[in-house]
């Protein structure tokens, strides 16, 4: 990628801010069912479960272990969304790319513009819970404003992630896979019960899940428990964004220059 790629992609970013000015509550609908989750289970459940004991040895109640992770999955939401369907659409029916190549940008200024935006989108989810959270008196920690940053770096993974597993889409109805995948992401994450709950053979599979690494990232920081594992969600999560955009990249010229 040349040093000026970013400053060519932004042109991209551009472009989609100026198409959603008008269709804003488009844009911010999609907040609305992480935090429906987190006053339905948050509380509601959570006056039956009681307390909860994360890892650093203390209890917190049910509600603050629940909200990072639905912080976590807001994120995730907002990144996928654009980076699936809308993409898709723009890739296949609006042929946007096809006209964005006759300009001196290239299919890597298109992965880093997608995902970029992509991944403002779900920042936005991310920021708004986190002042939801505030306002509902669920954050343990000062750390908690690195959520947001925290935030960013799910929506990155799974923008990437996104617009990679896109590229193969053929039609609607692969949208069926990707909903397959995200469901149990979302589920079984240790989202709404600690990892430790599971059998150890299947909480080694859960500790690849990204939504894990991204859940355990954000709830170490808005409860204030740190800890060496937490550098393995950062890499773990870069890795898998820094490895979707370069797919991306390569699927999108395949299919554009081809």
């Amino acid at each position: 990628m040349s040093m000026v790629l970013p400053v060519r992609s932004g042109r991209l970013v551009e472009r989609n801010v100026l198409v959603y000015r008008r269709g804003w509550l488009i844009l911010v609908s999609g907040l609305f069912e992480p935090i429906l989750y987190l006053l339905g289970i948050g509380f509601g459940l959570g006056s039956l479960v009681g307390r909860v004991q994360v890892p650093g040895g203390h209890d917190v109640t049910y509600a603050v272990f629940v909200a990072p992770a639905l912080m976590a999955t807001a994120a995730m939401n907002g990144a996928i969304y654009d980076s699936t369907f809308n993409l898709f659409f723009k890739l296949k029916y609006q042929k946007v790319f096809d006209a964005v190549l006759s300009t001196p940008l290239g299919p890597g200024d298109i992965a880093l513009g997608e995902v970029t935006w992509a991944l403002m989108r779900g920042s936005i989810y991310s920021v708004c819970f986190l002042l939801a959270m505030h306002v509902l008196h669920l954050i343990a920690s000062p750390l908690a404003i690195l959520a947001i940053p925290a935030a960013m770096l799910i929506g990155f993974a799974f923008a990437a992630v996104g617009c990679a597993i896109t590229t193969f889409l053929t039609g609607w109805q692969d949208f069926d896979l990707v909903m397959l995948g995200l469901t149990p992401l979302f589920l079984f994450s240790a989202t709404f019960f600690p990892v430790t709950r599971y059998p150890p053979a299947l909480q080694v599979v859960v500790q690849f899940s990204p939504l894990y690494r991204g859940v355990d990232l954000v709830r170490a920081l808005t409860t204030g428990n740190l800890s060496p594992v937490q550098l393995v969600d950062v890499a773990f999560l870069l890795a898998l964004g820094v490895a979707g955009i370069a797919v991306t990249s390569r699927r999108l010229g395949r299919l554009l220059l081809t």
